[in-house]
């Protein structure tokens, strides 16, 4: 069964050659809130990233995934975080990169990869993520996607001068 090929995108490792992609992502400061970064990175230390983004998940507690036409464009990235294979759970964020790939359906179809590679290849129990109370789009993509909203961390996130709430979704693996 494969896990990281759909119908209209692939999932893949980061390349050496991706660093100007994340150079371009990592310093849009239009998305920084959804990543709690304050700064901008340097193509040095990007490259250094990359050259360490081969190690084991269980290692690093993380791991980053390209999501990729089949035209080989780079789409966006998925992304498990907070890996612990103790307790079988992990965060995940997804990130479409250009407006105009968004609401085609490729982020619907990156996290299903995912779910699915999280289940059968790390043996999962469960997701979670956190996304900002306003972001509407990702939170119908996860409900779409069988996650449930658990909580509220209220005024959880200072978004310029105001603080947002930021809403937590989990999804429980049925096995």
């Amino acid at each position: 069964m494969l896990t990281l090929k759909g119908k209209h995108i692939f999932l893949r490792a980061l390349e050496p050659e991706d660093l100007d992609f994340i150079y371009l992502i990592e310093n849009d400061e239009r998305i920084w809130e959804m990543s709690t970064t304050q700064t901008p990175y340097s193509r040095f230390l990007i490259k250094q990233y990359l050259e360490n983004a081969h190690q084991d998940i269980y290692d690093v507690k993380q791991l980053r995934l390209a999501i990729c036409s089949y035209d080989e464009a780079i789409l966006g990235f998925i992304d498990l975080f907070d890996f612990n294979p103790t307790h079988n759970r992990a965060g995940i964020g997804i990130l479409i990169a250009e407006e105009a790939h968004r609401s085609k359906g490729y982020g619907k179809e990156a996290l299903a990869l995912v779910k699915n590679y999280a289940k059968t290849h790390l043996r999962l129990h469960q997701l979670y993520a956190n996304i900002a109370e306003d972001n509407i789009a990702s939170i119908t993509l996860f409900e779409k996607l069988g996650f449930k909203k658990i909580g509220i961390k209220k005024d959880w996130n200072l978004v310029n001068g105001n603080y947002k709430d930021e809403l937590l979704y989990q999804l429980i693996y049925v096995h």
